[in-house]
């Protein structure tokens, strides 16, 4: 309606341009809540997008656009800074570098969602240096169900604003564990913007926990191992140091996330490892720089959203000037892995590389709690430090696989591949049945979680053992090639033993299931005859009947081991059923 009433001023209006704006901004106030409360209060989700409403029915050089549902019922909203008012990303990425920036994933760490108007509305004004060769987008709320979802007590640790949304969504998913498994109508519509936007720099604005310190500014960029190539490279090397310079050139301390619960931060801390269930590790597998902006729960409201938007306007200044570099970057990195012939993950600290920070803390003594009687952490900020802390900041990969021509996976696991369509994951159906030799695996061994994490209980230390087989492949069954845009997603979801895979979402948990058995009456009888018709077998059962107590006392489990080793067991029971095409 804002818009349409805007469309008619300006058609009957015989004023210049210039002077029309003047007259529309006149109808408008975009001073945010928080400038309003002096710096203590966040805009409401309905305050927020009626704000990005009118600030595209005002200026041309910002655009709002609308995408599918969240779990909320409402729609995923981006808003689109252009200087050029072109607003087709097609056609943007080609000469320009994009930023995207998202907002309230968590919404009680409301921080990004205020500066990032100011942000938006200073652009719009031409009251800031305007980037020249990037476009900046944003998502104003991600998780609507959260904010909606408004209160003044569960951030219990935060210092302001006053009121602010809660962290799970509609659903109560953390939607910051949720971008492989996509649990949500918010993660399924993030995936159509992502790919719509195709940004290549990722910018998502929380709140941080843990120890207390001096800095009100700390960043958590993608571990740039993990990254890997060029890209890994230039996060560590170049854009990580431009960014802490240009801050500090406007006075503002930063230091990476401090990674410490429990503990004092100058024992040393590491880098956090932002595994693909994260925001900025989903993105890094597209190609897509990421960080997260982590301020302090402890420092006051105002001082850590004007933090952030420095930060959000030093990272734009950076795109700007590299962005011919980052977009080179971002092609010669898929190249590159296409090219590669194994795939490193799983990556740990590695203990042997370390780094060095300046770190300002605070001092801190463990003294008897009032409430419990043992030891607490007691921060004293009156006795502020600056001492050499040991960051570790280099990882490794504990695992390594091949990398396949492809894979196949079977029309019957629909959930899987409705998330690979969803990701713009190439998919060529068999036009026939047919028959292949394919790598196959056999899930060895794995550990499952005992409490829910969110919605799943997730499997970990993955092992599989492999074997090559013909298998019966029907029309309608897919083949997936590597050589495409998503191979690192395709690496790091279809690999079984990877720390974020399907597999280990429990997607594929049927198959751990045995579906047919025996009677071990009848059964008896059978397994004499395979023993005396298999001698080897019988000399294995034998073998381990003499060096395997527990087995030797289990009746059942003698037969079990018979069952298995005879044509009658299932051959789909642990079977993984994504099967590999190697080169």
């Amino acid at each position: 309606m804002k818009k349409i009433l805007v469309l008619a001023i300006t058609a009957i209006c015989l004023s210049s341009c210039d002077f029309s704006n003047y007259i529309l901004e006149q109808d408008y106030d975009f001073t945010t809540r928080f400038e309003k409360s002096g710096g203590t209060e966040t805009g409401t989700y309905t305050e927020v997008i009626d704000f990005y409403e009118d600030l595209a029915a005002v200026y041309s050089t910002v655009d709002l656009q609308i995408f599918g549902e969240t779990d909320s019922g409402e729609p995923l909203h981006l808003m689109v800074y252009s200087r050029n008012k072109n607003f087709d990303f097609e056609s943007l990425g080609k000469d320009h570098s994009v930023v995207l920036i998202m907002n309230g994933i968590h919404p009680g760490e409301s921080d990004g969602i205020d500066a990032t108007m100011m942000l938006f509305r200073d652009l719009a004004q031409d009251s800031i240096v305007l980037p020249e060769n990037t476009v900046i987008a944003t998502i104003p709320i991600y998780n609507i169900g959260g904010a909606l979802n408004r209160n003044s007590f569960t951030r219990t640790n935060q210092n302001g604003p006053k009121s602010y949304g809660f962290r799970g969504n509609a659903r109560n998913f953390d939607l910051n564990r949720d971008f492989v498994k996509a649990d949500t109508k918010n993660t399924r519509t993030f995936y159509e913007l992502f790919h719509h936007v195709n940004p290549d720099i990722f910018i998502d604005t929380h709140v941080s926990n843990g120890a207390d310190y001096q800095y009100t500014l700390t960043h958590l960029f993608t571990q740039h191992d993990q990254m890997g190539g060029q890209m890994g490279s230039y996060l560590k090397t170049d854009l990580r140091p431009a960014l802490e310079k240009a801050l500090r050139k406007k006075k503002w301390d930063i230091t990476p996330y401090v990674n410490v619960f429990g503990d004092v931060p100058e024992k040393g801390f590491s880098q956090f490892l932002d595994i693909p269930r994260y925001s900025t590790g989903y993105t890094s597998l597209w190609g897509t720089l990421g960080m997260m902006i982590e301020t302090h729960m402890l420092k006051p409201y105002d001082q850590r959203v004007r933090g952030t938007y420095e930060i959000l306007r030093s990272m734009i200044d950076i795109a700007d000037e590299d962005s011919e570099l980052i977009k080179k970057l971002r092609a010669q990195d898929l190249r590159d892995f296409q090219a590669k012939k194994s795939y490193a993950f799983d990556f740990k600290v590695d203990s042997s590389k370390t780094s060095t920070l300046k770190f300002k803390g605070y001092e801190a003594e463990r003294i008897p709690s009032e409430v419990t009687g043992f030891d607490r952490i007691k921060y004293d900020t009156t006795r502020p430090f600056t001492k050499e802390v040991t960051y570790y900041n280099n990882f490794k990969p504990t695992r390594e696989v091949g990398i396949p021509q492809g894979y196949i996976i079977s029309q019957a696991w629909w959930p899987v591949l409705e998330l690979l369509e969803m990701n713009k994951v190439n998919m060529v159906p068999f036009e026939k049945d047919t028959t292949m030799m394919v790598e196959v695996y056999r899930i060895k061994d794995y550990k499952t979680r005992n409490r829910s994490y969110e919605g799943h209980f997730p499997h970990s230390n993955v092992e599989v053992e492999s074997s090559q087989q013909k298998i019966n492949i029907r029309k309608g069954d897919y083949f997936i090639p590597i050589k495409q845009r998503a191979a690192k997603y395709l690496m790091a979801t279809l690999e079984p033993q990877a720390p974020d895979s399907f597999f280990s979402w429990n997607f594929f948990d049927s198959v751990l299931q045995q579906k047919e058995g025996f009677s071990p009456y009848v059964f008896e009888d059978v397994a004499r005859e395979i023993l005396d018709d298999y001698p080897e077998i019988e000399e294995e059962f034998l073998k381990l009947k003499e060096s395997d107590r527990e087995f030797a006392s289990n009746w059942y489990a003698q037969l079990e081991w018979i069952h298995r080793k005879s044509e009658h067991y299932e051959k789909s029971h642990l079977r993984y059923p994504v099967f590999r095409v190697n080169r």
